[in-house]
């Protein structure tokens, strides 16, 4: 019997690979003579570089750059073993995480570190950069990555802009004279887990703005400053899909650099050739912290279980469900949460791997009942 087993992270507890491990163990222990395939995934957000570094038989670096707020950070990227694709985190430079809770302001924000992530992978001659956007601290368009790559922004005056979004609504032109050549010479892939428009309703100020502190008074404004922004230029992004993702991360990658826009799923389970491997698969266990009616919108469970064989019994092991879960069921067979009790984020989240052993071993047992 194979089972494979392929979750993504459980955030702020365990990785993607943490996470199929304590999986594994748990059915181990049903059914200890089984084939077990561990494939960790990720949809563009965190852990996603590491996954693909591993996926090419590369190897992750550290690189010193720009932080969300001026400060050094050391961000990780990751190369192919033969150094001719780079993968990016933009969450590595400005990550919501780098952020102390009193400080969150995404239009302070710079992301400067992610062009200076590019950077270092066009100095290191890749042909290839695949970048995560998720997780951002961050809402300027991407006007810090592309002033970091040699874009200039100016005010009616004449006089520079400092590129952060906060400004967005003084620039009125830009000057691309010395944005690095190199990049028209590269392949740029955009890999995220949204593929939210830019601006309006479904934009990215009103969708993820206030999760990073935007306050919902600014949001009218910071939209039509974006929006005003981005009519500047003859190339329109705005309505693109995945414009609106990384605080606009998305739109700046495609008017800068010409990047192209993946589902961040569909590239990583392109990357681990994830058909292929389940292609005999008899149990594929998927998962997520939480599972509910989004997940089946480009997020990695849904993504896994596309993947499955028509005779394969799916099923989701995740922290928590919540409303609309049903939607999931033409694709994953059942979803089983791992928290027993109800309690404090702080007493639930060191015992995650224990939960998950707990509850993967609970559905195996089921399961081996079914297959008998």
């Amino acid at each position: 019997m194979k089972i494979v087993i392929a979750p993504d992270s459980y955030k702020e507890s365990l990785t993607a690979q943490e996470v199929a491990e304590a999986i594994r163990v748990g059915f181990a222990g049903v059914f200890p003579d089984a084939e077990y395939q561990l494939l960790p995934v990720g949809d563009g957000g965190e852990g996603t570089i590491a996954i693909l570094a591993e996926a090419s038989g590369g190897v992750m670096e550290e690189v010193r750059v720009t932080g969300p707020l001026g400060e050094v950070v050391t961000a990780k990227m990751a190369f192919s073993a033969d150094r001719t694709r780079a993968f990016i985190e933009m969450a590595e430079a400005c990550g919501l995480h780098l952020v102390p809770l009193e400080k969150r302001d995404p239009l302070a924000v710079s992301t400067a570190g992610v062009g200076e992530l590019i950077k270092h992978a066009l100095d290191v001659k890749v042909r290839e950069i695949v970048i995560g956007v998720g997780g951002s601290a961050s809402h300027d368009g991407g006007i810090g990555m592309a002033a970091a790559l040699g874009a200039r922004f100016y005010n009616l005056r004449g006089e520079p802009v400092p590129a952060i979004g906060a400004n967005l609504s003084a620039i009125s032109s830009v000057s691309l004279t010395d944005l690095d050549s190199r990049l028209s010479e590269t392949t740029i892939r955009i890999a995220a887990d949204v593929e939210n428009p830019l601006c309006g309703e479904n934009g990215a100020a009103a969708i993820f703005g206030p999760q990073k502190g935007l306050a919902r008074d600014k949001i009218a404004s910071i939209d039509n400053a974006m929006q005003g922004f981005y009519s500047i230029f003859e190339q329109d992004v705005r309505e693109l899909p995945g414009s609106g993702a990384g605080g606009g991360m998305g739109a700046g990658l495609m008017l800068f650099t010409g990047a192209k826009f993946e589902p961040g799923i569909e590239l990583v389970l392109r990357e681990l050739k994830m058909e292929e491997v389940c292609a005999d698969a008899d149990i594929i266990v998927v998962g997520e912290g939480r599972m509910d009616g989004q997940t089946v919108f480009g997020k990695a469970p849904i993504g896994v279980a596309n993947c499955a064989p028509e005779n394969a019994t799916v099923i989701g092991i995740c922290g928590s469900i919540g409303d609309g879960i049903e939607a999931v069921y033409s694709k994953i067979d059942a979803v089983f949460p791992t928290i027993a009790t109800a309690g404090a984020l702080a007493e639930i989240l060191p015992k995650t791997r224990e939960n998950i052993e707990r509850t993967a071993r609970n559905v195996a047992v089921l399961l081996k009942g079914r297959i008998r």
